[in-house]
């Protein structure tokens, strides 16, 4: 088993982009061409259905794409139990979080961490937090911070953080929707998470047909909108309050109760073998 055709694969089929992924591997374009090549000689199936214009997986690369993280994990953890018996830990800890989470809750989470374990390189990123309980699922990232689902998926473990109700705001003095039926109240919404998935239960609970002025991906976007005057928008209180346009929005006067809001650090249960991910569990309070 060659690793390095497996993280040039993996690192194809991540970015669908020959040009990216070599950068990533730190190859050339031609040497990640030869490399995807001769892996699919070998396997004797195409992986990846390629033109002059677009890349994309083929069924059996998809497959190959769900073994190949299995193995990389596996080889990751190997490597750093060998480096944990030697009493020191290197490597690199994957992190998934929304803009807001990354400056509301990692400074506290990563000081002690990196204090203890300085050999372990960080890894950011940042996105929609409706995605982050996909992406550790999915294998690309270790750990993610994100907000607890009713239901947790199998194999995840999740450590609560935070709590933040959800609210309702809209902008400063903007109050003329106080006393209109909420199918006429434009709305600015999640495209998806939890937040999207009580108010839409919430809205059919009530048989309210809703008047979606935006879909949005992101919190921090609808901050931006709901303060321009698009809408009433609805999401956690905690990026209201780090926003930096929170003194251009308030609460809106109606407030439905939408349920409870945890915030937390997911990961895959599976995972928890590895040596740095132990470590970093481990350490967070429950």
């Amino acid at each position: 088993m060659d690793i390095s055709k497996l993280k040039i694969f993996c690192s194809l089929a991540n970015t669908l982009h020959f040009g990216r992924a070599a950068s990533a591997c730190h190859v050339s374009a031609s040497t990640l061409s030869r490399n995807i090549k001769q892996l699919e000689d070998d396997l004797g199936v195409n992986l990846f259905e390629r033109d002059n214009r677009s890349v994309a997986l083929t069924h059996e690369g998809q497959s190959y794409l769900n073994f190949a993280r299995e193995v990389l994990q596996q080889w990751e953890t190997y490597q750093e139990s060998l480096l944990a018996q030697a009493d020191q830990l290197h490597g690199q800890l994957s992190i998934y979080c929304s803009v807001t989470a990354s400056y509301s809750f990692l400074y506290t989470i990563l000081t002690e961490f990196r204090v203890r374990h300085p050999g372990i390189a960080i890894k950011l990123h940042t996105g929609d937090p409706a995605q982050s309980i996909e992406r550790v699922q999915a294998g690309y990232e270790d750990i993610a911070i994100a907000a607890q689902p009713d239901k947790l998926p199998a194999g995840i473990s999740f450590k609560s953080i935070a709590h933040s109700p959800l609210v309702f705001i809209c902008a400063k003095q903007q109050q003329e929707w106080d006393n209109t039926s909420w199918d006429q109240i434009p709305i600015i919404i999640p495209e998806e998470g939890l937040a999207r998935e009580r108010l839409d239960s919430w809205f059919s609970e009530h048989k309210i047909k809703p008047n979606i002025y935006a879909e949005v991906k992101g919190n921090e976007a609808i901050v931006s909108m709901v303060s321009l005057g698009f809408g009433v928008g609805v999401l956690p209180k905690i990026v209201v309050d780090n926003s930096p346009l929170a003194e251009q929005v308030e609460a809106f006067i109606k407030q439905p109760d939408l349920g409870p809001y945890s915030m937390g650090i997911c990961v895959m249960e599976k995972r928890l073998k590895s040596p740095i991910l132990s470590a970093f569990w481990g350490q967070l309070q429950n």
